[in-house]
Formats: C-alpha cells, sequence, structure tokens
C-alpha cells in the first residue's frame, strides 16, 4: 500500500531570529496517523515538541493539537501552540480563522485560546490564554533542588516560595535561584531528577531568577531541564513561565493586601521572560498577567516566531 504524503513545516518559537528561540514542527496532515506513529514521528524530529493538526471536535473551533515530546505526550505546551498559530495562519485552510485573528485549539488540558500577533499587516507571532488556572501541589525541601540542578543549598531562594510543583496546564518543578550566576551554573543531574521525579505529574524542573524591577516590566531569567523525558534543556517553556508568572503574581497580590494596601478591581501586570541564552538559543518570551479582586483571573504568554522549513514525508 502506498503511504500518504505528509505536509510539515518548522518554525523557532519566541525569537525574530532564524536558529533562535525554540524550534518546533508541526505536522498538518495528521488525520489517521495512531499515537505511536505520532510518537515515532516525533522522535524523528527530535524537537523538544511536535504538534500534529486534526480536525476539531466542534466545528466551532479552529482544529484538535495534540503535542509530543520525544518521549510522550503532553496535555499543554506553551511554544507548541504559539508556534502552531503562526504556522497555521500560513495555511490557506485557516484563511477565515486568520482574517479574524483568534484561534482556538482543543487539547486534552482543555480549551486554549490564542491571539495572532501582526506587524504592518503580517503575522508575525501569537500570544495564547493559559487553559487552567494555577494549582500549587507538592514542596520540595532546597537540598533535593539543588540536587537537581547540581547547585549548592544556598543558590536556592527561599523568600517567596519554596520549590514546588505549580502548573496551568502542564505541570513543572519551579525553582526560585539567588543570582544570575546561580542560574548560568545549572546543569541537570539525572540521577537526582530520577530520585525525585515524576512528582505530581512533573518530569521537567524550571529555574528561574528575577531580576531587580528597573522598569514597568517585571524581568525573569529563567532555564528548563527536562533530562527524563529526552530534553535536556528546552530553549523556552511558555506553560512554565506562564505557571511562574501567575504564581508570583498571586504571592505579589497576596503581600499588597496583608501589608493593608488596596488592590484594585482589576490590574494588569506585565512580564518579560529570557530564557535559552545559557543554551545559545536565546528566546523571549512576552506574558501578561490580570488580577481581579486579589485573583489572578488570567494568564498569557506569547511572543514572534520565523519560518524555517518546509516539507512533506511519506507515511
Amino acid at each position: 500500500m502506498a503511504g500518504m504524503r505528509r505536509r510539515y513545516a518548522t518554525t523557532d518559537v519566541f525569537t525574530d531570529r532564524i536558529f533562535g528561540g525554540n524550534p518546533l514542527a508541526v505536522v498538518l496532515d495528521a488525520e489517521h496517523l495512531s499515537s505511536s506513529q505520532m510518537q515515532s514521528i516525533a522522535l524523528e524530529f527530535n524537537y523538544s515538541e511536535t504538534t500534529f493538526i486534526l480536525p476539531p471536535d466542534d466545528a466551532a473551533h479552529t482544529a484538535k493539537v495534540r503535542i509530543f515530546t520525544p518521549r510522550i505526550e503532553v496535555p499543554f505546551a506553551g511554544h507548541p501552540n504559539v508556534g502552531t498559530a503562526f504556522v497555521l495562519a500560513r495555511d490557506t485552510r485557516f484563511a477565515a480563522a486568520t482574517a479574524r485573528g483568534h484561534f482556538l485549539f482543543e487539547e486534552s488540558a482543555g480549551l486554549v485560546p490564542l491571539t495572532l500577533l501582526r506587524e504592518s499587516g503580517s503575522v508575525v507571532g501569537a500570544e495564547l490564554r493559559a487553559p487552567q488556572s494555577l494549582s500549587r501541589k507538592s514542596t520540595v525541601p532546597r537540598e533535593i533542588a539543588a540536587a537537581c540542578l547540581s547547585l549548592d543549598p544556598p543558590d536556592i531562594a527561599m523568600q517567596l516560595h519554596p520549590p514546588q510543583v505549580i502548573s496551568v496546564g502542564l505541570p513543572f518543578l519551579a525553582v526560585e535561584l539567588c543570582s544570575r550566576d546561580a542560574l548560568r551554573r545549572s546543569k541537570p543531574d539525572i540521577a537526582a531528577h530520577a530520585a525525585l521525579l515524576p512528582l505530581d505529574g512533573a518530569d521537567a524542573v524550571f529555574a528561574y531568577w528575577r531580576a531587580p524591577d528597573e522598569s514597568r516590566e517585571a524581568v525573569l531569567h529563567a532555564r528548563t531541564f527536562a533530562p527524563l523525558d529526552g530534553v535536556m534543556e528546552d530553549p523556552a517553556t511558555g506553560s512554565a513561565c506562564a505557571a511562574a508568572i501567575t504564581l508570583l503574581t498571586s504571592l505579589e497580590s497576596n503581600d499588597r493586601s496583608g501589608d493593608g494596601g488596596t488592590v484594585s478591581d482589576r490590574t494588569e501586570s506585565a512580564w518579560r521572560i529570557h530564557q535559552g541564552v545559557d543554551l545559545g538559543r536565546p528566546s523571549l518570551l512576552l506574558g501578561r498577567t490580570t488580577i481581579r479582586e486579589g485573583a489572578v483571573i488570567d494568564t498569557f504568554i506569547g511572543g514572534r516566531c520565523v519560518s524555517v522549513l518546509e516539507g512533506s514525508f511519506l507515511l
């Protein structure tokens, strides 16, 4: 039996230049592929994630999107959503939704709304809204978190929160570090990862350092390690960044309320996250968090994308 020719496209996500950011493969003709075939294709591309485009269950939605790492399927992820929206905006099958400027993807974690970002009339990226509210799960002693990152316990900051599993659709162990130098020195210890993870569904460690406030935007520097998932380091992790800024916004809102400060009916905070710098694939993720009556009601992560490859394969 002859194989079916299936189109794919790749894009670098959270960057404005080729060979930066986080690469993503998008399989545009995924109908009738089995889960095991999708997993094999994702391993063949060997990017941190590959997405597969299927007809939506509800015709009012744009598409059903399945996301695979080289080893497992995940219910939600950041750069795959942003990059997939960017790729589909160039596909004539999605011309009507592209003209409206909004996509709605069906995923295991729920519906993921995306807004296309335009510049001079052209689509240059996308912004997603996190599909779930923040969940906070197990905490981890700083000694164990430090071991996972090949650091010493004093490198782990404890002022805002202990190392903790957090999620807005995909769980990560979030670890705040004391300095940019500690982040630079971080590297995954596979034995320590294997001894701790998976934990509450998290199989990756998201380490970050918050830069001193120097502008209206809060600035984070981050790295993500997932050696148990076949990804030693992820250049840009939108789902983890979304969970982290949701957590930090919530903590800051609680601090203001506890100090007798007032919380307005609705406020928005802007975030700028640098990731992939120490890996040689600099990425810039732009976040927004919205608070209403002291609670985070929406979290957004977006950024620019660049087209890289287009092709097809027989299967």
